[in-house]
């Protein structure tokens, strides 16, 4: 017979399951978005260090009271935290989006979670369950199914495709370093110091991109709308929910969402820019749904 305990923590990942999906819902908008904001005159670095800096500046209102870690160790890994869940992969995945489809980009970043997989069994000699490595192939059939959608003309740019994949290698390094960090500092102050530290990371490349052309009325209110989504939305909220994520349900089964990203990228594409959805993007959304929730088990 199950104990009140018990009760309570299987609500618990019941929720954060769902909330799990609602935040890579959101993170599947956000390649649209940021497609709409590079069209707009932003660079990759301009539109990360918005973003980071309105996320930051959100978290700051309800996270100030701890301002370093508890040891100079900690706080280095915090620093690493920013540089590969912060900077580093939102460098490379918004600059890859210069160079191959937004499709591609959501197909490849699914290596994320098998990545995440093995540097746990790395480093933190986690045993690798049959289940989850069967759970993670299907849903990657999935996504593969959904990306190809009856066509084997992918239109891959090797230049974008290895950015997307250094990205998944970034985060990744950024799920397996939260296992670690979550056990000791509470969610917020993470969150807060992955801005901060992301922001910092990337500060000088500012005095190198040019600055955006925002004279147009109709432009600026394109990038301020896109640039909220992202900041206070798609980070802010979306970091917060993530971390306590990773915290109850494990890095692995957490990191097992981010395959419904091209899913949730392909309709919205199908809602925002009339684009059609096919019988390949069905059958392999329900790949996708089969294979999550045998990893989330």
């Amino acid at each position: 017979m199950e104990t009140e305990t018990e009760t309570v923590k299987s609500r618990q990942r019941t929720l954060y399951n769902i909330l799990s999906l609602l935040t890579v819902t959101v993170w599947g908008i956000t390649f649209i978005s940021t497609k709409v904001l590079i069209s707009s005159g932003l660079t990759p670095t301009w539109i990360f260090i918005i973003r980071f800096t309105i996320a930051y500046l959100c978290i700051l209102t309800i996270s100030h009271r701890q301002l370093w870690a508890n040891s100079r160790a900690d706080e280095l890994c915090m620093a690493a935290m920013g540089l590969t869940g912060g900077s580093l992969y939102f460098i490379a995945e918004n600059t890859a989006l210069r160079f191959t489809y937004a499709s591609n980009v959501s197909l490849i970043i699914c290596a994320a979670p098998v990545l995440t997989m093995l540097l746990d069994a790395i480093v933190y000699k986690d045993r690798i369950r049959f289940k989850a490595i069967f759970g993670s192939v299907l849903a990657l059939c999935g996504v593969t199914i959904v990306i190809l959608n009856g066509s084997m003309n992918l239109g891959l740019s090797p230049k974008g495709d290895f950015l997307t994949l250094l990205a998944a290698l970034f985060w990744a390094a950024y799920c397996s370093l939260l296992k670690r960090m979550s056990r000791r500092y509470s969610n917020l102050l993470i969150t807060r110091k992955v801005f901060f530290y992301g922001c910092l990371s990337v500060l000088i490349l500012c005095f190198f991109e040019p600055l955006p052309d925002l004279t147009e009325p109709d432009r600026l209110s394109v990038v301020i709308f896109n640039l909220l989504f992202l900041g206070v939305i798609a980070s802010f909220v979306c970091y917060i929910i993530w971390n306590n994520a990773v915290r109850i349900l494990g890095p692995e089964k957490t990191a097992n969402y981010i395959y419904f990203t091209p899913l949730i990228t392909i309709l919205a594409s199908a809602a925002i820019l009339s684009e059609p959805v096919t019988i390949w993007t069905i059958a392999g959304g329900l790949a996708i749904v089969g294979g999550v929730y045998m990893t989330s088990k």
